[in-house]
């Protein structure tokens, strides 16, 4: 039998940027040291007015094929994940075949999940290729939830990023992800949510926890989400390390999403980990959503962070609720 190893990964990140001191010169009210203190966040990449999330996923994977010599053709099986997709249909995983000109014979669908997507995806592609129906599978998370963010919103501009990852996951003879374990709460739909665009008429739609103070599409209950993850992902995380048979310490690094700083910093503290062992790396990104693991994971390899001796930890959780997990052995 043959299982997926994650192989190399490319990070693309649209050209705009918009840091904190052109917020704070935008909007002189808003106290945006106080803001950085809780999100950790300086800057963020915004997706052009026509740029979407079929743009962001294509232009990571010419770059993941350019800089790692890998010929389209050789792609089995394309994932993407993205909660922003061109349109209602057709399947933009199909728009972006056509346009990297994989092969027909290749599978591709979208699966729309947030913060939780990439482990997802890693399951999938393990799956795919566990059972021979693939040898290479392309993972692409992209998303461009700027599109749901009004301008004067305080809350959620300075919080998420654009930007995409292409993941190669290529057939190994040794399994390097194991112990996957996953969650799911729909009682907390309604802490994060987008409710246009979609067939159900507005006047049955979900209706946001709280007051919506801004007039974005997406609406964010903040504190929710912050206490279903501090009271999930401990547990999630004793989960997978009971199903790999590990103690906190045989883990070398955790490598979660990258949701806010204070977020990170609790479930820190809850784990007792340092930071060291729990990077924080979305200073320069913002959230990406499903992109936040691939960007860590590229982060550490850049910085020699990852020792090929020790296993790592992979965790999502988020929207919808939806929260996975699983152990990884590479670098």
């Amino acid at each position: 039998m043959k299982y997926a190893s994650i192989g190399p990964i490319s990070v693309y990140l649209p050209e705009k940027v918009e840091t904190n001191e052109q917020l704070k010169a935008e909007f002189p009210a808003w106290d945006l040291d106080l803001i950085y203190s809780k999100t950790g966040i300086a800057q963020r990449h915004i997706a052009a007015t026509d740029e979407c999330a079929s743009d962001l996923g294509v232009a990571a994977a010419h770059k993941l094929f350019a800089e790692h010599d890998i010929d389209p053709q050789s792609i089995d099986f394309l994932l993407l994940c993205t909660q922003t997709p061109d349109y209602p249909l057709p399947t933009t995983a199909c728009l972006m075949q056509d346009r990297l000109r994989l092969p027909t014979s290749v599978g591709a669908i979208d699966f729309n999940l947030g913060c939780s997507g990439f482990v997802y995806g890693l399951s999938l592609a393990d799956g795919l290729i566990r059972g021979g129906v693939a040898k290479r599978v392309l993972l692409v998370t992209a998303e461009t939830y700027s599109k749901y963010i009004h301008p004067t919103d305080r809350s959620l501009r300075t919080i998420f990023g654009d930007g995409a990852a292409a993941t190669l996951l290529e057939a190994s003879d040794e399994p390097s992800l194991s112990a996957f374990q996953f969650g799911t709460d729909g009682s907390g739909a309604d802490t994060l949510l987008v409710t246009k665009g979609g067939a159900r008429p507005p006047e049955h739609a979900l209706r946001p926890r709280h007051r919506q103070r801004w007039p974005s599409d997406l609406y964010m209950d903040g504190p929710s989400l912050i206490s279903f993850t501090v009271g999930a992902i401990p547990k999630l995380v004793d989960n997978i390390l009971c199903a790999a048979a590990l103690t906190k310490d045989d883990v070398g690094l955790y490598l979660f999403h990258q949701a806010t700083y204070k977020m990170l910093e609790q479930l820190q503290q809850r784990l007792g980990l340092t930071e060291d062992r729990l990077p924080v790396v979305l200073q320069n990104y913002g959230n990406t959503v499903s992109s936040t693991i691939p960007i860590v994971i590229h982060d550490m390899r850049v910085a020699g962070r990852l020792q090929p001796a020790l296993p790592n930890m992979l965790v999502g959780f988020g929207v919808g609720w939806s929260w996975a997990g699983c152990i990884w052995r590479g670098t």
